[in-house]
């Protein structure tokens, strides 16, 4: 690395729950929402202003996300805001996160998600957005969104699908899978994994190396490559957060939703 990392002074962040430090061209973003990092309005629009501000520095070429602690890069959405079956709320939250993951992968440079920990549901979702992700071995992944009666509605079934395959994504989201690191480098969900602790000193390394790239080069090739999957992939977003919202007109969403803070198995009855 070319020196320590220090604090980014170009941005007033929106909020505090994000905190943004920068070392040679690599903006490093850290969640910092305890007790699990969890995604909530404030970090949502966040996440959309920051990285808009840092695809049009000049001297930022790569962003490192990564969740504070050890246990959590981050756990998605608080369940709670989905317990009292508001659908308003619900289109709200899916349009919020749609937006910020959006951003995330439309990132003018190179964006690399630190994996350091659990990583579920909307969690796995912004690693999805990144281009590249590197876990430490003992790390949980899942999209467990239909345990609770619902379904991730910021990619997860269009991106996990088009890096992992369709048996792959069908066992995580339609079976509730949970996987660690290694097996998430083996199906190809991320690109290395790591011992613990060294994710993000990893992900710095690679950050490090876009470094070297040509910014400009960098962004005409990610965005040749993100091309050939574009229209397929991005076609059905907005369809996916439009089924979100439209479970909330079913029994089993409250069902699913209470259920789990009520630490029971949930009834469901398919209506």
């Amino acid at each position: 690395m070319d020196h320590a990392l220090q604090p980014y002074t170009a941005l007033v962040p929106r909020t505090d729950k994000l905190v943004v430090q920068k070392v040679g061209h690599t903006a490093l973003v850290t969640i910092d929402n305890a007790p699990a990092n969890t995604w909530d309005t404030d970090t949502l629009h966040g996440l959309v202003e920051l990285v808009a501000h840092l695809s049009a520095d000049p001297e930022i070429y790569a962003l490192v996300i990564t969740g504070r602690g050890e246990r959590f890069f981050s756990a998605g959405a608080d369940l709670k805001l989905f317990a009292d079956g508001d659908k308003a709320r619900a289109r709200l939250m899916a349009r919020l996160f749609g937006q910020a993951f959006e951003a995330l992968r439309d990132f003018s440079g190179v964006s690399i998600a630190a994996l350091n920990g659990y990583a579920m549901g909307g969690g796995l979702e912004c690693a999805l957005a990144c281009d590249i992700r590197i876990a430490e071995r003992q790390v949980q992944l899942a999209l467990p969104e239909a345990s609770v009666g619902l379904l991730p509605c910021a990619g997860g079934t269009q991106a996990l699908s088009w890096l992992v395959g369709e048996g792959w994504a069908k066992r995580m989201i339609l079976c509730g899978e949970r996987i660690d690191g290694v097996k998430a480098e083996r199906i190809g969900l991320v690109e290395e994994v790591v011992e613990q602790g060294q994710a993000l000193t990893t992900a710095l390394r690679l950050a490090a190396q876009v470094g070297r790239q040509s910014p400009l080069a960098v962004k005409a090739c990610k965005t040749l490559i993100q091309g050939a999957r574009q229209q397929p992939l991005n076609s059905l977003l907005a369809q996916e957060r439009e089924l979100f919202v439209d479970l909330f007109d079913h029994e089993d969403t409250l069902e699913g939703v209470n259920a789990f803070f009520e630490k029971r198995p949930p009834q469901w009855r398919n209506r």
